[in-house]
């Protein structure tokens, strides 16, 4: 269902004797059966003045790019405001290196095929029109979608964009397609080394959170080289080996393959924040095996992976610009998801032998991690595998988790400093320490109540009192 506002600018557009054609992205979504309204207009005919002064009386426009005629329109459609993006045909020429390395020019007399041969991939590249309902396909952009194939449009102008290689992955990763042998070659070819950490993480997050399967990208990227030339942490999985009896399906970048697709399907009820930070600890979760993996007794281990996987997670967030989105520590999270994602394993095995695990030590991991989410990749973990995929320990570990109301933070503490100013301390580096100490006492357990606190608080200023009087 295309929208009245986008016909009743379309039908202007005539009557002003242009041609306005829905292009790109949704022209694809729209032959596939997917409702979309990101809306993608490409104006034939009219001249960057007369399309000015056309789209300023049918909503507002937001010029974000008039040096090469390219704008948001927002169009009234009864109660609701639908965007737009309007734009000439454009012809781009390479000038320099990077993806700002290019002059743009308007051309409302382009033919369509010269329009559409700019375009990086054959189901990009369509046109249509919706008052005449005609496609225009002049590279065969229909017949790849059926047979479920990517395939470049013109490998001389494809390899003028690098940020072309990181969109053949998440397209293969989302769509589920193959990438044709000849476009896998020209990817191969091009430097990515020119691509800004904000473009790369914004095709790394459409991979990861818009693929049902993100195993299919992680291949792609590999067989891409994008894994080569831009990810070594993730070039180090390929070939470590696991042990078998634990690790039956292969390498360890096989096994985090597989994590991602089990993560994938644990996030939708998270924020988005959330959902990415699973997402990359999940790809991270390993990093560090490829450091540790060593034979010993007959035998593979990986020991103390968890935390040596800590500095390349660290490496690879760096190199992407990960850090806080929409207030949520993101990087923090999955530094932290890394390092303990072998918690739950860990501790239900070790309870299962007698040793005991108190409740104060769940809440001091709640101080470092989400144990909620935190449950989440280790669950990823333990199903994204060959061997036993028994969720038993981290179903225990959750279990525990809620029971204690730590899913998602520590307690906050009882004690506040102007509780012990209140007992007549003065300020100094006692009152910290007082907190401190009464906190670690409520993480145990020992203190539940802010009475309680109090109380503790007020027989160690005497201890301090009585001992500075000695």
């Amino acid at each position: 269902m295309i929208s009245s506002a986008v016909i009743k600018l379309c039908r202007a557009v005539r009557e002003e004797g242009g041609r306005a054609l829905l292009v790109g992205g949704w022209v694809r979504d729209f032959i596939r059966g997917f409702e979309t309204t990101d809306y993608d207009l490409e104006v034939y005919g009219v001249e960057a003045a007369r399309l000015r002064a056309l789209l300023d009386r049918h909503g507002r426009v937001d010029a974000v790019g008039e040096a090469f005629t390219v704008y948001k329109v927002k169009l009234r459609e009864g109660r609701r405001r639908i965007v737009v993006d309007v734009s000439l045909p454009r012809r781009e020429s390479k000038t320099g290196r990077g993806h700002r390395g290019f002059v743009v020019e308007g051309d409302p007399e382009m033919s369509f095929d010269e329009a559409a041969r700019r375009r990086d991939f054959t189901i990009n590249a369509m046109m249509y029109d919706p008052l005449s309902e005609e496609y225009l396909d002049p590279y065969g952009g229909r017949q790849d979608l059926e047979r479920r194939i990517i395939r470049v449009v013109d490998p001389r102008t494809f390899i003028e964009d690098s940020l072309r290689v990181l969109r053949a992955m998440q397209f293969a990763a989302r769509f589920e397609f193959e990438i044709e042998n000849q476009t896998l070659s020209f990817c191969r070819s091009i430097d990515l080394t020119d691509l800004p950490a904000e473009r790369l993480r914004a095709e790394v997050e459409k991979w990861l959170l818009q693929a049902k399967r993100p195993s299919i990208g992680l291949r792609a990227a590999r067989d891409l080289g994008i894994v080569e030339q831009l990810w070594p942490e993730i070039r180090a999985l390929i070939d470590c080996p696991q042990d078998e009896k634990s690790h039956p399906e292969g390498d360890v970048f096989t096994h985090t393959a597989m994590a991602l697709d089990e993560a994938r399907k644990l996030i939708d009820d998270l924020s988005y924040p959330k959902r990415l930070t699973i997402m990359l600890a999940a790809l991270c979760h390993d990093f560090g095996k490829p450091l540790t993996t060593k034979i010993e007794k007959d035998s593979l281990t990986a020991i103390n992976h968890a935390h040596a996987g800590t500095a390349p997670a660290e490496n690879f967030l760096d190199r992407l610009k990960v850090f806080t989105l929409d207030n949520y520590d993101v990087r923090s999270q999955i530094i932290g998801l890394v390092e303990h994602h072998l918690t739950p394993f860990n501790w239900y095995q070790s309870q299962e032998a007698g040793e005991r695990i108190t409740d104060g030590m769940f809440r001091r991991l709640a101080l470092d991690v989400e144990p909620g989410m935190l449950y989440r990749v280790e669950l990823a973990n333990r199903l994204g595998r060959g061997g036993n995929r028994d969720p038993e320990a981290e179903e225990w570990f959750i279990a525990r988790v809620r029971s204690l109301g730590v899913e998602e933070r520590a307690p906050e503490p009882l004690l506040l400093g102007r509780h012990i100013l209140e007992l007549g301390l003065q300020p100094g580096p006692k009152v910290g320490q007082i907190t401190r100490d009464v906190y670690q006492l409520q993480l145990d357990g020992a203190v539940s109540t802010l009475e309680e606190a109090i109380s503790v608080a007020k027989s160690k200023i005497e201890e301090s009192n009585d001992r500075m009087k000695q």
